[in-house]
């Protein structure tokens, strides 16, 4: 977590702060769900496609087709154990501070409505 998220969550009220929880668990990802494709899918690519690495995921899935190709996925699924961790993370990072500016953009809107001409 960085700085401006912190100062941006300190201006939050407890309303706010549940909303944001909320938001972050319905558009963001699970870690749990990301391991568990990881693990039974992830040599045909299925936690690439979760995360939304579709590119990346198809590559996965053709490789894993032919015989060569599918020891490079295997290197590849193993590597990936350690970088599912982060993409999890990065992500709901990124959805926690669209919805932070959203509220912190309707806030600053619905003030600037309410003040006396």
């Amino acid at each position: 977590m960085n700085y401006n998220s912190l100062a941006m969550k300190s201006q939050l009220d407890a309303r706010e702060l549940l909303l944001l929880e909320q938001e972050v668990k319905s558009q963001g990802k699970s870690m749990v769900l990301a391991y568990v494709l990881w693990y039974f899918l992830g040599v045909f690519g299925g936690h690439r496609f979760y995360m939304g690495r579709t590119g990346s995921a198809i590559a996965q899935l053709v490789l894993t087709i032919t015989v060569i190709g599918a020891l490079v996925t295997f290197i590849w699924w193993v590597i990936d154990a350690f970088l599912l961790h982060q993409w999890v993370k990065d992500r709901n990072q990124e959805v926690e501070m669209r919805v932070m500016n959203d509220m912190m953009s309707n806030k600053h809107f619905n003030s600037a409505m309410n003040r006396p001409l």
